[in-house]
Formats: C-alpha cells, structure tokens, sequence
C-alpha cells in the first residue's frame, strides 16, 4: 500500500527525510481492526518525528500520521483515536506513528477502542482534522482549563492548529476570546473567526480565567500578566522555547494555576465531535492536498506560515 513515512531522520533537515512509497498491509494483533483511511492532516508532531523527536533509528521506517477518518471492516463510518496504551512509555501512552503506524497510508491498524462513530453531518476531511490539535484545544479548555467557569479567554500564538481550535471552541462556548499573533493577516483573520486579536505583550481589556498556552517562552510573561485571580494558565507546548522566566510571586499572590496538557481521551473526542455537530463548528483547515502531493502539504506545513490545519485527501 502506499504511504508517507520517515525513512530516516534528519534533525536539520527533516522534509528530507519524508519518503512517499508502498510498504506492506497492516498486521493488527488481536483485538486490533484496520480502517481503510479517507482523510487525514499533519501536525507539527510529524515534522518532530522526521527530526528524530521520539523516533529512535530502530523504529524506522515509520509511517507517520496522528489523525485519520476513514471505514471499518464493517463498513462503519469511523474517526480514529491516535492515543495508544503504551507501558514502555514513561507517559503510559504513546501516539500513532511513534511505536505503531501511523495514518498516512491507504490502511491503519488500531486498537478496536480507539473508533469512535464519524457523525454523519461532518466530512471526513473535516473530522481528520479532530482527533489531535482539536482535541488537544478541547481538552485544554473543558477539563485543565474548568472554561465554564471563566468569561474570557486568551489564546496565545494564533494561526496553529491547536490555538486556531482554541479560538473557535471559546467562542461557541460563549467566551470573550482575545488572540495573540506578530502576523497583522493572522490576526485579521483570527477578528474574522469572532475573537479580539492582539499584538503581542499587549495589554489587554481585562485579565483572563484561561490562558491558552503552546508557544512558551516568549509569550509566559504576557500569559502570567492577563491572567485574572485564580486564572488558569494551560501549557501544551513549547514551540517558542521551552525554558520561560517565571514570576513566582505573581503565581502565589495571584493563586494562578499552571497546568500541563497533552491529547485528550476517546470520550472527549465523542464529545468533541457532538459539539460540532449541535455548534455547527467545523474546523479551519489552511489547506488541502491530495495524497499524491503529500510532500506538498509537508512543505505547507512546515513553512510556519498557516493558518489551522493541513489537510489530506486521500482518495486523490
């Protein structure tokens, strides 16, 4: 079958590592089940691996790919879960394409559980657009970040998958959202989608309960100071830096929390995807290829300059 995967890893190279070609059918153990795949996306996580992040030289060739959408052996209409129970990962999990097979490939093999039902009003381009950076951002805000509980929101770094998910997600819950970026078209864009776009450090109309957080060191500082009494300051990444300057005092006399995040669980992916369903929210998607042009959409993704997801047609 063909596929996209990482047959080597190069740390300052990584698109030359990427290898578009056919590699042989799954082999799903027992209680695993192959869906033949219609849709998928990229995420930052594919470009780590090609660098060699979490992808040591014995697992290659590796297909890589978190988020997928496609059909069952039963026909059924399905979007896959990418988090794998993994007990030789210090995390207790490992995602798809870091110890099994990813999803950019015609079939993938995964654990029976890890189906969850594609609702019949959503595309399949638009639900492999979930199952990673939207899921991340709903996770964020419903279960670290407690958003029902907050008015506002600050989003850091727009144009991402998983800050642009963020934004959408907070103003269909009804938030006041406000939305950093250097980009002045991002940050058009991000007014467009019904948030107050900021530059920057820039001080804000009023402290937040929620911060979004994934850029890290050149943005905590601004994380730390809109944040409201009690606010809570959710980290996913670190694409800026990882090691920010931090005031502690303004933690303790705030009583801020700084919380961790990472993925998010089937049922909230379910979740996750009723709520788009009964919001008519659908994700932003940057662009979409075709499988053929896959190293196409790599380059997008890659040149930082998007805005939401990169998007896969499979059946092209």
């Amino acid at each position: 079958m063909r596929a996209a995967y990482a047959s080597a890893t190069k740390p300052d190279e990584p698109l030359a590592a990427l290898t578009v070609g056919d590699l042989p059918e799954p082999s799903p153990p027992e209680g695993w089940v192959t869906v033949d795949v219609r849709a998928s996306s990229l995420n930052h996580h594919d470009v780590w691996s090609l660098r060699g992040v979490g992808l040591p030289p014995d697992r290659l060739p590796m297909i890589l790919g978190c988020d997928a959408s496609g059909v069952d052996t039963d026909g059924n209409e399905v979007v896959v879960y990418p988090v794998i129970r993994d007990p030789q990962d210090p995390r207790g999990f490992s995602l798809l394409s870091e110890r099994w097979p990813g999803t950019l490939a015609e079939r993938v093999a995964v654990p029976a559980e890890n189906l969850v039902p594609k609702p019949a009003g959503i595309s399949f381009l638009d639900a492999a657009c979930l199952p990673t950076a939207w899921l991340t951002a709903y996770h964020m805000l419903m279960t670290r970040g407690r958003v029902a509980d907050a008015e506002s929101v600050l989003v850091q770094g727009a144009g991402g998958g998983v800050a642009t998910a963020a934004i959408v997600l907070a103003v269909a819950l009804g938030k006041r959202v406000y939305a950093t970026s250097r980009d002045a078209a991002k940050r058009a864009k991000v007014a467009e989608l019904g948030a107050v776009a900021v530059e920057p450090g820039a001080r804000l109309p009023e402290r937040v309960g929620v911060v979004i957080e994934s850029v890290g060191a050149p943005t905590f500082e601004h994380s730390l100071k809109g944040s409201a009494p009690g606010a809570r300051i959710v980290v996913c990444g670190a694409t800026g830096g990882p090691f920010p300057k931090v005031d502690l005092r303004r933690v303790f006399m705030m009583q801020l929390e700084i919380l961790g995040s990472t993925m998010g669980t089937a049922a909230e992916l379910t979740e996750l995807l009723e709520l788009c369903v009964d919001r008519d929210i659908r994700p932003v998607i940057d662009s979409t290829y075709g499988f053929s042009a896959i190293g196409d959409a790599f380059a997008r993704l890659n040149s930082g300059d998007i805005f939401g997801k990169v998007a896969v047609d499979h059946l092209h």
